[in-house]
């Protein structure tokens, strides 16, 4: 298992180093590309700050992006669709770095199960991706209600894990799934799939909170729920890029690279935490994106 781990690191270096190339010569390519760097560098470090929330928490980056995105006055399209195409860099990165992060606790014999990763990662991405395009080839619109409904729900669910995290004993008493958890998460990946095509995120977060309110692992909540969001947020990309294209790749050039180093970042920030610590980090970031959801609202 070291040997292919190591393995492993070599082609994700010579994957990254390939990147890395790709994106000099697109940058060279471009005209005015000095331009281009003093107008759109500094959403690197928005793509840095929105994974490293999203992916040691699982909720996704796109409460960071989309408020962002509309003080800048892109139009809600491409406010969505630039956000997917962000996600798609940086959740891609942190479903890298959990599933190694899986594997290295498979392979030392973790005191915690990690067995069911990835079956609540074929399961719930199976329906999220359905929900997903159910909603486009629907043409299925957000009520004008929902980012208001998806706000206060993040903000009680924020409260209560927060809650929960500071009064409840420091258990992890669940290690294996009955018949009602997955029907669920099948609800949950179906329901979530098509809040995430209207909002670019929901899916990630309404799974990591239903894992951690039923007592699981908090870091294997988040690694599925990272991994979910990266398989969801890809399988909606081709709507954005090209058959509905509204992606604006100026931002994406410079946002996605951020991403997939905060990406990075966020894992080994997720695991060097104690459970408690992790558990009240999770908390806080829901009630973070439940009040900035709520302001957005309140603002429109």
């Amino acid at each position: 298992m070291t040997r292919y781990l190591k393995s492993v690191d070599r082609r994700i270096l010579s994957l990254v180093l390939g990147l890395v190339l790709i994106w000099f010569v697109v940058l060279w390519g471009l005209p005015n590309s000095k331009a281009v760097v003093a107008d759109y560098a500094a959403f690197t470090f928005l793509g840095v700050i929105g994974a490293i929330f999203a992916n040691a928490t699982g909720a996704g980056g796109g409460v960071v992006f989309i408020p962002a995105f509309e003080q800048l006055e892109f139009t809600h399209s491409q406010a969505i669709a630039t956000s997917f195409a962000i996600q798609c860099m940086g959740m891609t990165s942190g479903s890298i770095a959990w599933s190694r992060f899986q594997a290295c606790q498979s392979s030392a014999n973790s005191t915690y199960d990690w067995g069911l990763f990835w079956p609540i990662i074929g399961f719930v991405s199976t329906f999220s991706i359905a929900g997903i395009w159910l909603a486009y080839a629907g043409n299925w619109h957000a009520p004008a209600s929902l980012t208001l409904s998806f706000a206060w729900f993040s903000l009680i669910l924020g409260a209560a894990i927060c809650a929960s995290s500071i009064w409840l004993p420091n258990r992890n008493g669940e290690a294996e799934l009955h018949w009602w958890d997955w029907l669920a998460m099948a609800v949950i990946g179906l329901v979530g799939g098509v809040i995430t095509a209207w909002l670019s995120v929901g899916v990630g977060e309404i799974l990591a909170i239903y894992l951690i309110l039923r007592r699981f692992q908090v870091t294997l909540a988040v690694a599925c729920a990272v991994v979910i969001s990266a398989l969801t947020v890809w399988s909606g990309l081709p709507q954005h890029a090209w058959l509905k294209p509204q992606v604006y790749w100026q931002v994406v050039l410079f946002a996605g690279p951020g991403a997939i180093f905060g990406a990075i970042l966020a894992r080994k920030l997720a695991t060097r935490l104690p459970v408690r610590q992790l558990k009240l980090f999770f908390g806080l970031w829901v009630l973070i994106m439940g009040a900035a959801s709520l302001a957005n609202a309140a603002a429109h």
